[in-house]
C-alpha cells in the first residue's frame, strides 16, 4: 500500500481545502465545498474564503446569509458552522444525537431527571410565534416549569441540541456587532428537515464520508469523526470501501480516499497562507501533524489565526487598529518573511476595506 508523508499529505490538503491556488468559486460553492466554515467567531469566516477565492467581497457572504442560502447553526462538533442550507436541512438530523450527547456531557448533572423530549416539545410552542430570541430568553420562558437546571444548562440544550436553530442575522454580517437570536431552522427557511434515514440505511453517513475526504483527504476514519463529532460513521466507511482507495502515513494509519481526487506533487510550492481563528483546515483532523507541528498543536484550540509558510503553521497574526502583526513561531529566511509581508499587507487592506492597512512582523525569540 501506497505510503504517503507528511508533506504529500500537506499539499492534498492544501489543494483541496483551496489554498493552494485560489479558487475562482462562488462563496455559495466554496462553502457547500468545504462542509462549512467553523463560525462561532462571527468575524472569522471572512477570512477564510478571502484566503481561498479570488476577488472575494465579504458583501456575497452577506447577500448568502440574509437571503437565508447560508445559515448559522451548531452541526458539526456542536460548534456553530456556517453551512449551506441545503446541507443544514439535510445533515442536522443526524446530527441530533451527538448533539444531545454533547450537551449533556457538560450539564448531565444539572438536567438529570429532566425529560428531554418533552423539554423540546415546549420550547418549540414557545418558538412558535417565529419572534427571534436569544437563549436565557427561551430558557427564562421555561424556568417555571424547570427552575431546577438553570439557565444555562436549559437553554444551551434547547438551542444546541433540541432544536435545531439559526441564528439570525445581524449576527454574523460583516463589521456587525449583535447578539445571537435564534430562529428554529425549518421556519427560517420554509422547508422541513430532511427526516432520519431507516434503520440500516445511512444515505446521509455516506455523503459526508465523500464531502470530507473531498476537502480534506486522504484521511483516516479518526480524522472523519474529529471533523464530524460522529461516532456513527463507520458502517458508512464499511459500505463505500468498493469507492473507496486507501494509503498509509508515516504511522502506518490507513488513510481513506476518493480515487480522482487531487494528491498534488509534494514538491508543489505552497504559497503564504493566513488563515482565521478556528480553521477547519487544521481543526478538521485528528492528527493534525499535516500541518501544524505537535507543540504548536494548542495554538488551533485556543482561537489563534495563524499564517502557513510552504503549507505549515509557522507564525500567529493578531489585528492592532489597521496593522496586521504577525508573530513567528520560528526563524523564516527574508525570502519567506518578504512573502509573509506582501500577504499580509493584502490582509490589512481587506480588512479596512481597501484602505492602506499595514503589517509589523514581531522579531522570533
Amino acid at each position: 500500500m501506497t505510503v504517503l508523508d507528511r508533506r504529500a499529505l500537506n499539499r492534498a490538503t492544501l489543494a483541496r481545502q483551496l489554498l493552494l491556488d485560489r479558487a475562482d468559486l462562488p462563496v455559495a460553492d466554496a462553502v457547500a465545498h468545504l462542509g462549512g466554515l467553523q463560525a462561532q467567531e462571527p468575524q472569522e469566516p471572512f477570512v477564510g474564503p478571502w484566503s481561498r477565492l479570488r476577488a472575494f467581497e465579504p458583501s456575497a457572504l452577506d447577500d448568502l446569509l440574509t437571503r437565508r442560502r447560508v445559515v448559522r447553526t451548531h452541526l458539526m462538533r456542536r460548534t456553530v458552522h456556517l453551512v449551506t442550507a441545503e446541507d443544514a436541512l439535510a445533515w442536522r438530523a443526524r446530527h441530533d444525537a451527538m448533539l444531545r450527547q454533547q450537551v449533556l456531557g457538560t450539564y448531565r448533572r444539572e438536567l438529570a431527571g429532566v425529560d428531554l423530549d418533552e423539554l423540546a416539545a415546549a420550547g418549540r410552542a414557545v418558538m412558535a410565534d417565529g419572534e427571534p430570541r436569544s437563549m436565557s430568553e427561551l430558557a427564562r420562558a421555561l424556568a417555571d416549569r424547570w427552575p431546577g437546571p438553570g439557565p444555562r444548562p436549559l437553554g444551551e440544550m434547547l438551542v444546541a441540541a433540541l432544536i435545531p436553530m439559526v441564528q439570525s442575522p445581524p449576527r454574523g454580517l460583516w463589521r456587525t456587532k449583535a447578539g445571537v437570536r435564534n430562529v428554529p431552522l425549518s421556519a427560517w427557511l420554509g422547508r422541513a428537515i430532511d427526516p432520519p434515514a431507516p434503520e440500516g440505511a445511512d444515505p446521509v453517513g455516506r455523503a459526508l464520508v465523500r464531502r470530507y475526504l473531498g476537502a480534506y483527504g486522504p484521511a483516516a476514519t479518526a480524522d472523519l469523526r474529529a471533523w464530524s463529532g460522529l461516532t456513527g460513521l463507520p458502517a458508512a466507511v464499511a459500505s463505500m470501501r468498493e469507492e473507496l482507495v486507501s494509503f498509509r502515513d508515516e504511522r502506518g494509519r490507513e488513510l481513506l480516499d476518493l480515487p480522482d481526487a487531487p494528491r498534488p506533487d509534494p514538491g508543489t510550492p505552497a504559497p503564504v497562507r493566513f488563515l482565521p481563528a478556528f480553521d477547519n483546515a487544521i481543526l478538521g483532523f485528528h492528527d493534525r501533524d499535516r500541518i501544524i507541528d505537535d507543540d504548536d498543536r494548542g495554538l488551533s484550540v485556543a482561537g489563534a489565526r495563524v499564517v502557513l509558510v510552504d503549507g505549515r503553521v509557522t507564525a500567529t497574526w493578531t489585528v492592532e487598529a489597521d496593522t496586521v502583526v504577525v508573530t513567528p513561531l520560528r526563524r523564516i529566511t527574508r525570502a519567506d518573511r518578504a512573502a509573509v509581508a506582501e500577504e499580509g499587507a493584502e490582509l490589512a487592506s481587506f480588512l479596512s476595506d481597501g484602505g492602506s492597512g499595514c503589517v509589523r512582523m514581531t522579531a522570533y525569540g
